[in-house]
């Protein structure tokens, strides 16, 4: 035997399991390409000016139980304790019909934002249950399928009121009782939105002229306060009044639809979602019906196909900002498809009598809690509570260490105080042990003896208490036995294409594999179930992995320090965005407030730009694609010393490596300005440039894209910044949680320090694992697999943009155009037909109209990139039928895709081709259909009668 002992190991097997092509089709694909080896090919697409030299500096790379194994130890140094410190998050009991049927199956977590709905049905009714959920809690009229956190969403919601509002007033007003993270984040928008904001007791909205106010329901500390006459208040001034709400408490109180809130949002976090240490969760939002075309986030609507069957789909889409750009309302792209899907599920198991009963226990030890230690002489602040208290002591320090040194962790924030929040999680021994912490042994306390004295204490105000009836749709009172319940899951999962079925080739979105050893961390108690304000000392183990995670993404990217907190890929260019804005500003330069972007851009860059509170100037593109370096030059002397910055893409989003990349750094920054590089194709840069190296001052990295994090139907993501040294002050701080660096005062763009905290164990395993070498080569196959499918799909379909030596990046654009004018058949009866050869389509009409956008990943072995080729290959020939006129412009298989199971059976066929063609179109699919559960869907019907709640099951049917 030749081989060598570290052959035998194995210690590389990751990268051979995480790269889809062998070697054996790594030279058959550089065959096709031209191309001697992987590094030749690199050569003829990579400008050598930007090539960085060396390897990154990460080292070798981990087997899979290795790096399970140091991430094991790093997890057992994170001190889990019994957390009541509350503040909007609170430990839970996550099912475990749903823990291992959704949170850990990849046929929920690695699915795609449901633009194709017609292979997305199942969860887009999770995510329309959701909304019902929303309605039914918040006595609302139209929500929302989710946003990032709850802190943002208040931001959304100030927006929101500026937007709607008819008064003239530019103060929003916050009470001093909302949570403080929530303060935060709404105060540091405000200021880059131009709003002025007053902090103060809720009493006084009464007084202020507004434009819209926000309170807390129940308050932070945990009052349970009655809103009806501020809401009047606000709303007599012709403001809005939105209310942040605690959702569990939503099933014992009036819902703030009642007392006559205009917008209502909060975390839903505690429906079954673990904490995290912050995140992910979904944040709900629900507002009145008049204010729909404001609404920030998706929305899930019912509409009906082409057989006139009632189908799901994003509606009214026109708001958001890959189509309204710098106009939209909100610069939101990922929202927490995953975590409210799980809040929906945990609903549905439930029930409402079920989440009643939670609820209610909840509240009941809470009050037994209050009645013992006001029986004891211990002073409470309020008379009213749901499920917090706040218990007045002059002993704070010494009884915080006490209940630290018992594996307690109380609110420690407040003066001359702490809180208690209980959860789903608290028993009654939890409240004896309660008990001993606050009073000692021997305090004589009965539990038994305290319940039957709460049934008769009225800790709710009799006239805030709940009396509709809520959650009467069937899908929440019908699946309540596992059994039930696991085959509901299991039904909607199999109307849904995910990676575990087939490549999603989408451009610009990086569908690659989430390896299942990078996804075990994430249910690990030490990670999920730590709060996100816990003392710094028992997260020792997040700490590690944070500074691991940050050191290696500055090797990457080439920058000189990470910011964490961000935790979407929009809200790390926002966040970067205003960390130029503020490095301007602290030189006496806050005049600066140009934007320039490129006409190719994605549309968060110009929405990210105008929340930043930037002008936003557009340069243009030449017939190549690339930045017109002339009229860049142009608009930057014009600018002149108002030029703020560039926001820019690399490779561009045309699929580019634009060759003038490090001149058109050096126009921006000769007239005073800083680049920030968009990191949403990092996949085709890691190992081979970097953003530093290029010359860009900020990036934000799209974990969920470059770096593992799966796309969970639509979320969650997460957006760190990197950025050089220069900027590094000016990045996101947190006003609960300080940490050590020069930051730690900035305002927050984030509800949780540290964002989405509980998927970074994902992006850690996949460096780890990878290494240099693995690291290195993802990028080179990426971009092999890339031009292997623009070699093949180019006999075909035109490539629209190539580099040099012909070369595109990691994807490629097909221009369907000539086609389009040639047959009749559009981009989108392409897109429609892939789905009966069992693929979803590639981008559409992005960043071209009537193209589609193709990215491989180097996840995707030969044999997926051939039956794709095979797929499109046959489409082709389909379009040319229609061509030569065999088959008409109304009749043939792709103006009436996608084809379902209905159409196979319906009694009489009179299309001008078979049932054959329709929907077995390539032996590959007679091996696996993937059937499409509705047939096309009519957009346009659906945003003309909007409707965005649940619908009768029978309906689906009809």
């Amino acid at each position: 035997m030749t081989q060598s002992l570290f052959e035998l190991e194995q210690k590389t097997d990751f990268i051979r399991r995480h790269i889809g092509p062998g070697e054996e089709d790594l030279r058959a694909l550089l065959a096709v390409v031209g191309a001697e080896s992987l590094d030749d090919l690199i050569e003829q697409t990579v400008p050598a000016a930007i090539r960085r030299p060396g390897p990154l500096g990460i080292g070798a790379s981990m087997t899979e139980v290795e790096a399970l194994a140091k991430l094991k130890g790093y997890a057992a140094q994170n001190k889990v304790a019994k957390s009541y410190i509350g503040m909007g998050y609170h430990d839970t009991h996550v099912p475990h019909v749903i823990l291992r049927n959704v949170l850990e199956n990849p046929g929920w977590y690695t699915a795609y934002t449901p633009y194709q709905p017609e292979l997305a049905q199942g969860r887009l009714e999770a995510l329309l249950n959701f909304q019902q959920l929303t309605l039914d809690l918040t006595g609302m009229d139209l929500a929302s399928a989710s946003l990032l956190d709850e802190a943002t969403a208040a931001a959304e919601a100030m927006a929101l009121a500026k937007r709607m509002a008819k008064s003239k007033s530019n103060l929003f007003f916050v009470a001093d009782d909302v949570h403080p993270q929530v303060i935060d984040v709404v105060k540091e928008r405000a200021v880059h939105f131009g709003f002025d904001v007053a902090v103060g007791p809720a009493a006084q909205a009464c007084a202020e002229e507004v434009f819209g106010a926000l309170f807390q329901y129940p308050t932070t500390t945990g009052e349970v306060k009655d809103l009806r006459v501020l809401i009047a208040a606000v709303q007599a001034q012709k403001g809005l009044a939105c209310v942040s709400a605690d959702l569990l408490s939503l099933l014992l109180l009036k819902s703030p639809g009642e007392l006559g809130a205009d917008v209502v949002l909060g975390s839903a976090q505690r429906f079954g979602v673990p904490m995290g240490y912050g995140g992910p969760h979904a944040a709900f939002f629900a507002t009145r019906d008049a204010y729909k075309r404001s609404m920030p986030g998706r929305i899930i609507g019912v509409s009906k196909d082409a057989r006139g069957k009632a189908a799901l789909r994003m509606a009214m889409q026109t708001r958001e900002q890959h189509i309204r750009r710098e106009k939209a309302n909100s610069n939101i792209c990922t929202a927490q498809v995953l975590l409210a899907n799980m809040a929906s599920f945990y609903a549905v198991y439930h029930g409402p009598v079920g989440l009643k009963t939670i609820a209610s226990r909840v509240h009941r030890l809470t009050t037994i809690l209050a009645l013992g230690l006001k029986a004891k002489g211990v002073a409470l602040k309020h008379a009213s509570w749901f499920d917090t208290l706040t218990v007045l002591t002059t002993g704070k320090s010494e009884l915080i260490a006490k209940a630290e040194g018992l594996g307690i962790n109380l609110r420690a924030d407040l003066d001359g105080a702490v809180g208690v929040s209980l959860s789903e999680t608290t028993t009654r021994g939890d409240v004896a042990e309660l008990f001993e912490l606050f009073l000692g042994t021997g305090h004589g306390l009965d539990i038994e003896a305290l319940d039957q004295a709460a049934q008769a204490h009225h800790a709710i105000p009799q006239d805030l208490l709940r009396t509709d009836a809520v959650l009467t749709h069937e899908v929440f009172n019908k699946y309540h036995s596992e059994t039930e319940m696991l085959r509901y899951i299991h039904r909607l999962e199999a109307k849904d294409l995910a990676l575990n079925y087939a490549m999603i080739s989408l451009g610009s979105c990086t569908m690659k594999l989430n390896a299942t050893a990078e996804m075990i961390p994430v249910t690990w108690p030490e990670f999920g179930k730590l709060h996100p304000f816990a003392p710094l000392a028992q997260a020792k183990g997040y700490q590690l992995l944070l500074a691991d995670l940050e050191n290696w993404l500055v090797k990457v990217t080439g920058y000189d320090a990470v910011c964490m907190q961000p935790n979407s890929g929009a809200q790390g260019e926002y966040a970067g965005l205003l960390a130029i804005k503020k490095y301007h500003e602290s030189r006496g330069e806050g005049h600066r407030d140009i934007c320039l972007i490129p006409a190719s851009a994605h549309g968060t860059n110009p929405a990210s730009a105008q929340m930043a509170g930037l002008r936003v100037i557009v340069t243009a593109c030449d017939k190549s694609g690339n930045v017109d370096l002339d009229d860049l030059r142009a608009k930057a002397a014009e600018a002149g010393d108002q030029l703020s910055c560039l926001m820019v893409t690399y490779p561009s989003t045309h699929g580019v490596y634009e060759e003038t990349i490090k001149e058109v750094c050096d126009i921006v920054h000769q007239h005073g300005g800083q680049v920030y590089l968009d990191g949403a194709n990092m996949n085709a840069q890691v190992g081979l440039t970097a953003p530093g190296f290029i010359g860009a001052d900020v990036s934000h990295l799209n974990l969920h894209k470059t770096f593992a994090i799966p796309h969970g139907g639509g979320g969650p993501g997460m957006g760190p910044i990197g950025v050089k040294k220069h900027l590094a002050p000016f990045v996101a701080g947190h006003a609960v949680v300080k940490t050590d660096k020069e930051s730690r005062n900035n305002g927050a763009v984030s509800a949780a320090p540290f964002g989405s905290a509980s998927i970074l164990p994902i992006s850690w395993m996949y460096i780890a694992m990878l290494g240099d070498e693995g690291l290195k080569k993802s990028t080179q196959v990426a971009i092999l697999n890339a031009n292997y499918l623009a070699k093949k799909l180019g006999e075909s379909f035109p490539v629209l943009y190539s580099g040099r030596n012909g070369r595109v990046a990691h994807e490629c654009i097909l221009d369907i155009r000539p086609l389009k004018e040639a047959s009749g058949i559009s981009e989108m009866d392409v897109a429609k037909r892939l789905m009966d050869y069992g693929f979803h389509a590639p981008t559409m009409s992005f960043p071209v109209a009537g193209t589609l956008m193709v990215e491989p990943t180097e996840s995707e072995s030969k044999r997926e990139l051939d039956r794709f080729v095979e797929a499109m290959t046959s489409i082709r020939a389909e379009i040319a039928k229609v061509q030569d006129g065999q088959w008409s412009l109304t009749d043939n298989p792709l103006v009436h895709a996608p084809h379902t199971q209905d159409d196979v059976m319906d009694a009489e066929w009179s299309r001008g081709y078979s049932r054959a063609e329709a929907v077995f179109p390539s032996e590959a699919v007679r091996a696996a259909k993937l059937w499409p559960s509705v047939n096309r869907i009519d957009d346009v019907y659906g945003d003309r009668n909007l409707f965005c709640s649940c619908i009768p099951t029978e309906d689906y049917a009809k």
